[in-house]
């Protein structure tokens, strides 16, 4: 039977089959997508094939993963050298960004919008926790939107709290297989309890001392809210470590970027200490954000960005 894998602990799958029954599967003996080296075999959203266990018919054992048309990665943790996909087959990532209790970093987002453009996943930035800002901090709220919208990037403004642009929210996800990312605390599991009550995922406190958010979601999961709108919550993310993008391509997923980099004299220009670099005088006029410019900098240097 054909299945679409709607979380994963590690080594069990809840399978939802083709007639919307979720099965718990384990997979048959060492399951991996060819040319593929990651921690884990199996991510959420993946199509499978399956086997109904006849002892245990509410269990499976996964024979086949499908071809991914997509997937969102990042560097394993303990493993560097791998990577661990957050999950396959989505038709948007959001990413849910506060300014305050916790920060999250323009660096970050970078490094998210960057791993999504790759694969040329549509991004939405969606910015919480707006109730809390004070005029200062809207003012630059405002700034980084518009750094953001000036490349095509949509971005909203919530408060899940209060309730404040939710059904907006609603709308982005209609009919879409939707991944839902972030820091730990910006409120991911806050929303969905608000869109969809059945979900009921945990939510805990900021830190006062930290500024950081405390991990409420453990694994991946998919939720369905309809027959065809599908979204995925994700643990929260310290760092986002950007892997399988060679240093010549990475400004191609910069969208500002990969307009002008035709028009360097060189053309393998890396922007960083050629002559006549028409990304580094798009810097200088202002036609590209700075703050973009210091995330390609720093990815391309492989510094880490945990904040």
């Amino acid at each position: 039977m054909k299945g679409l894998v709607m979380k994963s602990t590690g080594s069990w799958y809840d399978v939802l089959g083709e007639n919307n029954v979720t099965y718990t599967c384990r997979t048959r003996g060492k399951l991996r997508l060819k040319g593929f080296k990651t921690t884990n075999p199996i991510a959420v959203g993946d199509y499978v094939n399956f086997s109904i266990d006849e002892e245990a018919p509410e269990q499976g054992l996964i024979d086949e993963i499908k071809p991914r048309e997509n997937y969102i990665i990042r560097k394993s943790v303990k493993l560097q050298s791998q990577g661990h996909i957050i999950a396959s087959n989505i038709d948007q990532a959001i990413l849910i960004a506060t300014l305050v209790y916790p920060r999250t970093s323009l660096g970050f987002i970078d490094r998210f919008l960057v791993t999504a453009e790759s694969f040329r996943i549509p991004q939405v930035l969606v910015f919480n926790k707006i109730d809390l800002l004070e005029k200062e901090q809207n003012n630059a709220l405002e700034q980084i939107i518009s750094i953001y919208e000036k490349i095509g990037i949509r971005c909203l403004k919530i408060s899940a709290t209060k309730n404040t642009g939710l059904d907006e929210f609603k709308k982005l996800l209609h009919n879409k297989k939707s991944l839902l990312s972030g820091h730990s605390g910006v409120g991911k599991s806050t929303i969905l309890n608000k869109i969809a009550p059945h979900i009921d995922q945990k939510t805990s406190s900021v830190s006062d001392f930290a500024q950081k958010g405390v991990h409420t979601t453990t694994f991946a999961e998919m939720f369905k809210l309809d027959d065809n709108t599908f979204i995925i919550d994700t643990p929260g993310i310290k760092e986002l470590g950007i892997i399988d993008i060679s240093p010549d391509e990475l400004s191609d997923y910069f969208p500002e970027m990969r307009e002008l980099s035709s028009e360097c004299k060189f053309h393998n220009c890396t922007h960083t200490h050629e002559p006549k670099c028409a990304i580094k005088d798009a810097v200088d006029t202002g036609e590209i954000a700075e703050s973009r410019y210091i995330s390609y900098i720093s990815i391309l240097e492989g510094d880490d960005n945990r904040r």
